[in-house]
């Protein structure tokens, strides 16, 4: 078998959760898009050692090792992803990413637009008091 197939299905893999990563607003389904890249990373691997080991002398399969390793931090990922991901649709309701935005801090006494500050609320004054 040639290198080219398993490197043009790798590549198309890969475009194609890049194209999920970078689309998609749920955050499972950009967790799912790396996985789909870092399968395509693990396809590469094991294509260039097959292709490697035949030219070589000795063969240590080191792209096999490599693809061992990936799939390993692949899984610890996915598991850390996704307990963040369910973490915060339990205290949001939402898993949608465009709205996950307003988690971050602000300073409520910046003044806004018209160029008067804006009130503090009385629950964030009294956990900062």
């Amino acid at each position: 078998m040639h290198l080219a197939y398993p490197a043009v299905l790798s590549a198309l893999l890969f475009s194609t959760g890049l194209y999920g990563v970078l689309a998609r607003r749920n955050a499972i389904l950009v967790l799912m898009s790396v996985e789909l890249m870092l399968n395509a990373v693990n396809l590469n691997l094991v294509a260039f050692d097959v292709w490697l080991s035949k030219t070589a002398q000795d063969t240590l399969h080191s792209g096999q090792a490599l693809t061992l390793f990936t799939i390993a931090i692949a899984a610890a990922e996915i598991g850390i992803g996704l307990a963040i991901v369910l973490a915060v649709h339990r205290n949001r309701g939402t898993a949608d990413i465009d709205k996950l935005r307003d988690t971050a801090e602000t300073d409520d006494s910046e003044p806004d637009d018209s160029g008067a500050a804006r009130p503090v609320p009385a629950e964030k004054a009294e956990a900062t008091a």
